[in-house]
């Protein structure tokens, strides 16, 4: 069976190292050997041993009958988009790591492959290296899952855990993380929460089988979180991490990206470094979570070459994925209700005027105070807090 790499970066050369390491493993598993003849570039690397199979024109791809299965390893909406419609609309099964597309292109490009009997598929779009997806579609489609919180950012996971096991600021491990490969030159995307949020929108997407416009979920990234913060969360025997949340609510989700404090109980609390967790709530299964290496180029390609095996079982047959392209309205997150931390350069009788009986944390920073409100809505803490001088409000879970 014939197979092609469009993009030969981070995760595009780590399908090809994993498709020739596990050649055997992956020939008996599929009950035929995969071939990869292409690999889509604009470079030429001369005198590396895939010289030979690069082309720049993904047309030459498109228009080989002989090619079964498309890798999309690009990045990006455009062009991944126009080239994987095309590889689609050609009759060859697609898999991709890319969350941006997955996350605008989704319901569009399942459909597309549904109306020509191939696949597109795209576990490593989420999570890495870690299944999450095809459990999400296969082992717990006899539930109803009500929750998924996710920590599903290696660069945020690594800054928050060096900033709280160090006491170190926002800016030192950022240029830490970059220094290692943690982090990009460019770090927007994932200091703001904007990857955070494309993966939440896919797997809302995916269990509610509707279209979730990922820039409808408000979102927080952890680039204005101090060593002061920490300090609290410290004080309070608590940790910041990046959170990507979704709850239902009667026919629709609550969704979110925010930092939040977890205490210890937490499932997420334990989760350090660059690797990633997923937890999950169904009506039946209760609680489960998913736990391993969220980026990486190979810890990504394995999930990819996941997905060509699983492709190459179904080569004539087109698994069903629900994912319609009508919008999901989400619901108001103003009415979640959680408790909330809040740093104020404000009275204490004014905080109690407020928010009534509080839990306090003094000492952490001159002319200043932190408390623990109770639980209450969004709307609720908006209101009250409205009267004092807050400085910084960290949600609690």
């Amino acid at each position: 069976m014939k197979a092609a790499i469009m993009g030969f970066g981070t995760i595009g050369s780590g399908v090809y190292t994993v498709l020739t390491t596990n050649e055997d493993i992956i020939a008996k598993r599929v009950g035929e050997k995969i071939e990869l003849k292409y690999i889509l570039d604009l470079r030429e690397f001369p005198g590396e041993p895939w010289e030979k199979l690069v082309v720049n024109d993904y047309k030459t791809i498109a228009e080989d009958p002989e090619v079964d299965i498309v890798v999309e390893t690009m990045g990006g909406v455009e062009p991944a988009y126009t080239f994987v419609k095309a590889m689609l609309e050609a009759g060859k099964h697609v898999t991709t790591s890319n969350k941006a597309l997955v996350a605008d292109k989704g319901a569009d490009l399942i459909k597309t492959a549904r109306e020509n009997n191939v696949n597109f598929l795209f576990e490593a779009s989420v999570g890495g290296g870690i299944p999450i997806i095809r459990p999400i579609l296969e082992c717990l489609t006899g539930d109803v899952i009500e929750e998924i919180s996710g920590i599903v950012n290696g660069t945020t996971n690594y800054i928050m855990t060096k900033m709280t096991m160090d006491g170190s600021d926002f800016a030192d491990v950022l240029k830490e993380a970059q220094d290692l490969g943690y982090a990009e030159k460019d770090p927007t995307a994932d200091i703001e929460g904007h990857d955070a949020q494309r993966k939440i929108a896919i797997l809302t997407s995916l269990i509610c089988g509707q279209q979730v416009e990922y820039t409808d979920i408000p979102t927080e990234g952890i680039s204005q979180i101090t060593a002061d913060d920490i300090k609290y969360a410290n004080a309070v025997n608590r940790r910041i991490k990046l959170l990507a949340t979704s709850t239902a609510t009667g026919n629709t989700y609550i969704a979110r990206v925010a930092p939040y404090l977890l205490d210890p109980k937490h499932p997420l609390y334990s989760v350090d470094d660059v690797f990633n967790a997923i937890f999950v709530h169904g009506n039946m299964l209760g609680d489960g979570m998913f736990y391993g290496s969220g980026a990486g180029s190979l810890p990504t390609a394995s999930a990819v070459v996941g997905d060509i095996v699983e492709m190459a079982r179904h080569k004539d047959e087109n698994i069903p994925l629900e994912w319609k392209e009508e919008k999901l309205e989400l619901a108001d997150p103003s009415g979640v209700e959680c408790r909330f931390f809040v740093r104020v350069k404000s009275s204490k009788d004014d905080v109690k005027k407020a928010f009534g009986d509080v839990e306090f944390v003094e000492g952490i920073v001159e002319g200043e105070i932190g408390f623990m409100t109770n639980v209450m809505s969004e709307a609720d803490y908006d209101s009250k807090a409205s009267s004092l001088d807050v400085v910084k409000m960290i949600r609690v879970k």
